[in-house]
């Protein structure tokens, strides 16, 4: 079936938020959304409307929402000029799956950016409304099949904080008094590669991490991009099992994410704004216990605070604030205690992945014929 296809300027009108990103209120009521996953909080709203969100730089996503919130000023805010030509949620999803053609448009160096452009000139097949209802109902439901996947991850991965909490109570607080050491006294190293420019075509057979590969706290192996054919890595840089990834430089929402290599394909290579863990005496530390230590909100806030950058967009942490970072080291028996625990929870974690992945595939395959006239 054959739609026409229109673009988005004509039938939408499209804005960005007003506020820097740093506008948040912990205790706010209302949604405050930047170019993170997740939205903040806010005490106050300047926008009331049905519309989707699409993040401007960083970790671009799409996100839908109808009713009161705020947003950053890299984020933009796309509405239907007539509710009875183009449907909200229909818009979403395509957006959502416009997204892997908005990053092939993105530009800029560190941190990528799209431009308006990108969005007014999108063209979106454009059915009959109830048609577009039928496709935004059958791919919501899809969706929610996936979300209830993911949100079964999510609560074990809260039971592994909470575990956390229990056994070593608050890092930044420390109740229960565990001796403070600077990281640097535990990490002897932190290991990265280089700035490469990778082409859209290689027959190399390494691969570089982008920044994305650990955004999520989660090491995503394919979120990597094929190294020049005369590339010849540093060993060093080679991402191994075991391995503890983080990420130097980042929006202020994501930088300082940290990931745990629980398997990896060969030859994935480290790119100069991720790092990973070199640790000399193991006898003092478990990756595994600094992994749940560095993926802690309150010890993040205190990474965060290390970052530096004269952009908003930006932030960067340098290896000698990071080693003067005190952290508390308990006893190395309840670090062991604590990393057999996390390796049995991610063991169920990773049965779930695997069935989130199947419903990712199904997911996929609906959208690609939602938005082909096939569905």
């Amino acid at each position: 079936m054959s739609w026409n296809l229109i673009s988005l300027g004509e039938i939408t009108n499209i804005r960005t938020g007003k506020l820097d990103a740093n506008a948040s209120s912990a205790n706010g009521e209302y949604p405050f959304f930047t170019c993170a996953r997740e939205p903040l909080k806010i005490s106050s709203f300047s926008y009331n409307c049905e519309c989707v969100l699409v993040a401007g730089n960083g970790d671009l996503n799409v996100k839908y929402y109808n009713g009161k919130f705020d947003a950053y000023q890299r984020t933009y805010i796309i509405e239907s000029k007539s509710k009875e030509v183009l449907d909200v949620r229909y818009l979403f999803h395509f957006l959502d799956k416009y997204l892997v053609k908005l990053r092939e448009q993105s530009i800029g160096g560190i941190i990528k950016y799209i431009k308006l452009g990108n969005l007014t000139e999108a063209k979106i097949p454009l059915p009959p409304l109830a048609e577009q209802r039928r496709i935004a109902s059958i791919l919501d439901q899809a969706d929610e099949l996936r979300q209830k996947r993911q949100q079964a991850i999510e609560k074990l991965d809260q039971l592994l904080q909470a575990t956390f909490i229990d056994m070593f109570g608050d890092p930044v607080s420390n109740p229960k008094g565990w001796d403070l050491v600077r990281v640097g006294e535990v990490v002897n190293e932190f290991i990265g590669g280089k700035n490469i420019e990778c082409p859209d075509e290689s027959d190399s057979d390494y691969k570089i991490l982008k920044v994305s590969a650990v955004t999520s706290k989660v090491y995503k192996p394919h979120e990597s991009k094929f190294a020049p054919n005369t590339f010849e890595p540093n060993p060093l840089a080679i991402v191994e099992k075991g391995d503890l990834l983080f990420s130097r430089a980042n929006t202020t929402e994501l930088v300082a994410a940290t990931a745990y290599v629980w398997e990896t394909p060969e030859n994935i290579v480290l790119p100069d704004k991720l790092w990973k863990f070199s640790i000399s005496d193991e006898s003092k530390v478990n990756k595994l216990y600094l992994w749940d230590l560095f993926k802690n909100i309150e010890f993040r806030n205190e990474l965060s605070k290390l970052s530096s950058g004269t952009s908003g967009s930006m932030k960067n942490i340098s290896k000698g604030k990071l080693n003067e970072l005190k952290m508390p080291l308990p006893p190395k028996e309840l670090q062991d205690k604590f990393a057999e625990f996390s390796t049995k929870l991610w063991g169920q974690i990773k049965t779930f992945q695997q069935s989130s992945d199947s419903l990712d595939s199904l997911f996929n395959s609906l959208q690609n014929q939602a938005f082909n006239g096939t569905l």
